[in-house]
């Protein structure tokens, strides 16, 4: 599980498949396929499963708020709380018996070009969130202020942010896949099962984290001074 990527398709050297590519491929498929279902399947006396997706997102939307407000929470919920729900499914796809295992299927934020992916859409999202909410005029003084000279400084904070958002979601899994391997290999029995149980805790802050994060950010890039 820690080793690096393997392919499993090979296309030009351009687009090879690998096995994290596949999990994800599924885990969109899955997503989709659920929220078709759900979206034709709405009671006004919910059910089981939609008593708990609506209780889950009353959590995310009081989680965004504390950071963004209810107003501007309600308006990128959509954005944020897809991050969160395709990074704790990623996360948690390692736990399933044998992905890891196999080089055809692979937690998705075990590898560092798809958390990096989410870092690149994360940046473009929070510029574009920016640009909207204080205008062009707006969002270069943001740059520039107090003084010109802070320019490349805060040019480059906002690089570094999607960096470390998928560095630490990347290394936090990654870390947590490698030791699971070490246990199969040292103790098959009794020691992984503590740690798997660990991980259905830790797969789950890491998306709170991560979310956590962007919502911060969004409010630094869309605060408009009165």
């Amino acid at each position: 599980m820690g080793e690096s990527s393997e392919v499993v398709i090979p296309l030009f050297g351009v687009l090879d498949i690998t096995g994290e590519i596949i999990t994800m491929w599924l885990i969109i498929a899955i997503l989709a396929a659920l929220s078709i279902y759900l979206g034709k399947h709405l009671k006004e006396r919910p059910g089981k499963l939609q008593n708990i997706i609506e209780t889950g997102i009353e959590y995310l939307d009081n989680s965004f708020s504390e950071n963004l407000g209810r107003t501007r929470a309600r308006k990128y919920f959509y954005f944020l709380g897809s991050l969160f729900i395709f990074i704790i499914f990623a996360n948690y796809s390692g736990l399933i018996p044998g992905v890891g295992l196999t080089k055809y299927l692979k937690a998705p934020t075990s590898s560092l070009s798809v958390t990096a992916g989410l870092g690149i859409c994360t940046f473009f999202f929070l510029q574009g969130a920016s640009v909207r909410a204080k205008g062009i005029k707006g969002y270069i003084k943001h740059f520039i202020s107090p003084i010109i000279v802070m320019l490349p400084l805060l040019a480059l904070d906002e690089l570094i942010k999607p960096v470390s958002l998928s560095l630490r979601l990347f290394g936090n899994i990654f870390g947590e896949e490698a030791v699971l391997e070490n246990f199969y290999e040292i103790l098959p029995i009794g020691a992984p099962l503590v740690m798997m149980a660990l991980s259905l805790l830790f797969c789950a802050l890491q998306a709170i984290v991560y979310t956590t994060l962007v919502s911060i950010y969004l409010d630094e890039g869309t605060e408009v001074e009165e």
